[in-house]
């Protein structure tokens, strides 16, 4: 029985780390803006393009690998929308919509995402391990 990771269980793996960034960020920034004096110069700044950039590829490559493996297109859907909520979020929200729901959707995005990039991986592994579960 090989118990090595395949590169899609890497990238989901990846995948849900990026999603709890993002997730981390949304809820600690705002705390920060609270707590110090000088935070202002946060304002301008948008991280979500940056975090974005990584997120987007990231899933998309672990999705279609998981996807290749276990052919459950609810997974792929549920990736899908995860990342429309989040690039929504970021690049629409942000700046029509106010920082409050660009925050809320990206929230909302980074969970799905990220329970998705989790059940790719379940799936992932069982395919690779049938009797593992």
């Amino acid at each position: 029985m090989d118990n090595s990771s395949g590169p899609s269980e890497v990238l989901d793996k990846v995948a849900v780390a990026l999603s709890g960034l993002c997730l981390v960020h949304c809820l600690a920034l705002p705390l920060l803006i609270v707590i110090l004096p000088f935070s202002g110069q946060f304002s301008d700044d948008h991280l979500h393009m940056q975090m974005l950039i990584l997120v987007i590829p990231v899933s998309v490559v672990a999705l279609t690998l998981g996807f290749r493996g276990h052919r459950h297109p609810g997974v792929v859907i549920a990736g899908v929308a995860g990342m429309i909520i989040i690039t929504f979020g970021g690049m629409v929200a942000h700046d029509h919509y106010g920082l409050l729901t660009d925050r809320l959707l990206t929230i909302i995005g980074s969970l799905v995402l990220a329970i998705t990039h989790y059940r790719n991986f379940r799936l992932s592994r069982h395919i690779a391990n049938p009797n593992s579960e």
